[in-house]
This record gives structure tokens, sequence and C-alpha cells, in this order.
């Protein structure tokens, strides 16, 4: 069995085209190729931390995969590691476990990316990206070529902490039409995209907050109940998810508006797999967008079979 460490993941995964795995992946889940279950939380007594394990079945690629997420508290701070095992769908035997703590961030950008590529207008042309850390950097990347963007607005509490030197390296990423924005208004203001990249638990944008029928995408955190929009606003707008069975009744702003009883998880209009198959609704254009991804076992396999099959080259 093969054993990748994140140093080894650093230097292979500039090879590895990760959007098109991720998109190629919920294709396959799409065409019933492959199989998604739902996380499994193991917690610790003393609540002392927790494990999160992430599976899926890829069974046109030959594989099975977990990745499995601890979080352990100590008397002073925490650790957080992540690490993907993948099995062999033909033999049974273990063909790699790999250090997934980058290649985590990478899935979760390129499938926010995808999610554009499939829910936003053509003619978008103004982005804005709330939040301006790793994962902020990451969805930069992963959306900067999908689109012909006429502005990138950046825009978080602390983003006028972020060093020169970080500054210059969303530039870059933004392709010389990236700017920061001094509050929240001007960065949202006309956008046609909006990203919501935080770790933040309560809702970060309103309704009061949005203007025309932009796509608003969010990735949220593992807090319960976490959300970045305010579940009211499901009620007005086209709901859409990376996988319908695993994230309608989980993420946290969905089960909020379905306890609220102004929205239910029978009126998500697709998934992924059904967007980038064809068999679901676009967005019509009249209504605010909305896409939510939790983060699904089978992106943490796909994107490690990618890095497997480069380093094996």
């Amino acid at each position: 069995m093969l054993t990748l460490s994140q140093d080894d993941v650093l230097k292979i995964l500039p090879k590895v085209d990760v959007f098109t795995t991720v998109e190629a992946m919920f294709g396959a889940l799409g065409r019933g190729e492959a199989v998604q279950p739902k996380q499994v939380q193991t917690l610790f007594p003393g609540n002392k931390g927790d494990y999160i394990n992430y599976s899926g079945v890829w069974m046109s690629a030959g594989v099975y995969g977990l990745k499995t997420s601890p979080f352990i508290v100590h008397d002073k701070g925490y650790t957080v590691t992540a690490w993907t095992l993948l099995m062999s769908t033909e033999t049974g035997e273990p063909m790699l476990l790999v250090d997934s703590s980058r290649l985590t961030l990478e899935r979760t950008a390129a499938t926010t990316a995808v999610a554009v590529k499939y829910l936003s207008k053509k003619e978008a042309k103004k982005l804005a990206v709330i939040g301006s850390g790793a994962q902020a950097l990451a969805h930069i990347r992963y959306v900067s070529g999908l689109r012909n963007w006429e502005s990138i607005k950046v825009w978080s509490l602390n983003s006028s902490e972020l060093t020169a030197e970080k500054q210059e390296e969303f530039k870059r990423a933004g392709n010389g039409v990236l700017e920061f924005a001094p509050t929240k208004e001007i960065a949202l203001e006309e956008a046609d995209v909006i990203l919501l990249c935080t770790s933040a638990a309560s809702a970060v944008i309103k309704a009061c907050d949005i203007k025309g029928s932009p796509l608003i995408t969010s990735i949220s955190t593992n807090a319960p109940g976490a959300h970045e929009i305010d579940p009211a606003m499901l009620a007005n707008m086209e709901v859409y998810c990376d996988c319908t069975a695993t994230t309608a009744t989980v993420a946290g702003e969905m089960k909020l508006a379905a306890q609220s009883g102004c929205w239910s998880p029978e009126m998500v209009k697709g998934d992924l797999g059904a967007l980038v198959n064809g068999s679901c609704p676009v967005p019509t254009g009249d209504k605010p967008v909305f896409f939510r991804s939790i983060g699904q076992g089978l992106e943490d396999v796909a994107v490690a079979l990618a890095v497997m099959k480069e380093f094996q080259k």
C-alpha cells in the first residue's frame, strides 16, 4: 500500500486537474456508478472531541474510500487531522493512505467551482467573495477562469489584517481584477456570484443584503446548525446542493428552514450529479440561486485517486 504525506501531496497537486476530477466523479454519481453514504460522526466521551467519517464507492473507477477526520480536544487547544484510505473494489486490498488536509481544501473549492460552472449566468461579470482565509483563496483560484470576470471583490471581518504578501497572493489568483472591499455592502454590490467562504456558525448574509438574482454558494462549518445565510431566505430562492440524499436534511440552514415550516428538502431543484448529467432543471434567473455543499466522501475519494495515479506515473 502506498502512503503519502502532506509534503508528497503538495509536490503532486500542481499536476492534478482537481476540477475535472471532481466534475467527473459527480457525473458518475448522477449516473448511478457511485454511491454516497451520509457522514458518520463518532463522539468521544467527556466532550473530548469526535471523528467524522466520510466514505464513498466509485464503482466505475474501481475504488472504495474512507476519509476520517478527528477533532481532538486537549487541555489547551485542539488537534484536527484528516487521512483518506483507498481500497480496490476488485481485490479488496488497500491501495493508498494519504494525508488529506490539503486535499480537503482543494476538493471543497473545486466542488463550489463545479456549481458555479453549471448554476451561474453565462454573462456573469461581478464576483464577490466573503472570507479571506485559505478557502477563500482556493475558491478564487478555481472559479477565476470560469467566467469573464470584470471585478472580484473580497471582504471579511479581518481582511484588512492580511499581510501585503497574502494580499498579493489573492490578487494574483484574481487575474488582475481583484480588490479588497472596505465593507460587506460594497463587496456585494451588483454581484452576479457570491462565494461564502467563512467559518461563521450563523448567517453572514440576509435577504436585505441581496439585489437581483445572484448565485450564492456556501460551505459553512461542521458546527451544529452552522449556516452562512438566513434560513428564511430559502423560501424565495432556487436551491441546489452537492448531493441531495446527504445534504438536504443535514445542512444547518436547510434544517432550520424546514423546522420553521418555510421550506422543505423536497424543494431542492437538483444536485451536482443531476446538473452534470443534465437531468434536473437549471435556474430560471427569476430568483436568487443558493448552492450548499457539506463535503462528500466521494470528493475525497476522487481527488485521492487522482493524486495516487499521478504519483504512480
